[in-house]
């Protein structure tokens, strides 16, 4: 029987991802996804989810009930086979209709004039240009080639709209020593910039009232969120975080 009520969509929507292997607990990711959307409203809008991967953000969107279209090339930093995942959970969920998958570079996308209330890039910021992203804080080039990036999010953003960015910062103590993370041993931290970084650049373009958090391990729940989600907290652990801000 198809789920008609947003309720039984969701629970769809949770079953789903943990079968496909995209999250590892339904009680992780409805935690998860209370902190990243903690005052998004979905009803209604139109979405950008600028690196979707696999989709798991843009359905979660779509199902509360937002309009989405999600940009994943598949290119470097991106997951392998997302776009055939993507497909597989967009059908299943009965979603055809109201999210676009647009299989091509942020730079290379074209909108058609749409207009966006959300803006999304989860992971995906450092992705736009990562040779221009490792350069960043003493290459003029490299300034100007995330200028022209954030100009154009800017033109796409309606007035009001959420920018919701979440990276890890460079700034980290064991990156510092040099020595492996143990709770992210895969993080290739000079590919990264920190959130007062981002946030800096996207002053100049025109978006405003930037609000950083700091992500603890969805795993530890309330008492991680209390006890670990400060700066110098973030610092010792993965340096996640999540960045809003909003078009003027």
């Amino acid at each position: 029987m198809k789920p008609t009520t947003e309720n039984e969509i969701l629970n769809r929507y949770f079953d789903l991802v943990i079968q496909e292997g995209l999250y590892s607990t339904k009680k992780r990711l409805k935690f998860y996804l209370d902190y990243l959307f903690e005052k998004t409203n979905f009803d209604n809008k139109q979405m950008l989810d600028i690196g979707a991967g696999r989709g798991m953000f843009s359905f979660y969107a779509a199902c509360k009930g937002a309009k989405i279209v999600s940009i994943e090339p598949e290119a470097e930093g991106s997951t392998p086979d997302s776009t055939k995942k993507f497909k597989k959970i967009q059908s299943a969920l009965g979603l055809n209709e109201v999210i676009q998958l647009e299989k091509t570079t942020f730079q290379n996308y074209n909108s058609s004039n749409k207009k966006f209330d959300i803006i999304l890039l989860h992971g995906a910021i450092n992705h736009l240009d990562e040779t221009a992203c490792i350069n960043l804080q003493h290459d003029n080039n490299a300034i100007e080639k995330y200028n022209k990036i954030f100009e154009k999010i800017y033109n796409l953003a309606n007035k009001r709209a959420e920018l919701i960015i979440t990276d890890c910062s460079k700034y980290n103590f064991f990156a510092k020593l040099n020595i492996t993370n143990p709770f992210d041993p895969n993080i290739e931290w000079h590919k990264h910039q920190p959130p007062e970084y981002w946030s800096k650049l996207l002053l100049d373009p025109g978006f405003v009232n930037p609000k950083i958090r700091y992500t603890t391990p969805p795993m530890l729940y309330s008492i991680g969120k209390l006890l670990l989600s400060n700066k110098i907290a973030s610092y010792f652990t993965w340096s996640s975080f999540c960045l809003t801000m909003e078009k003027k």
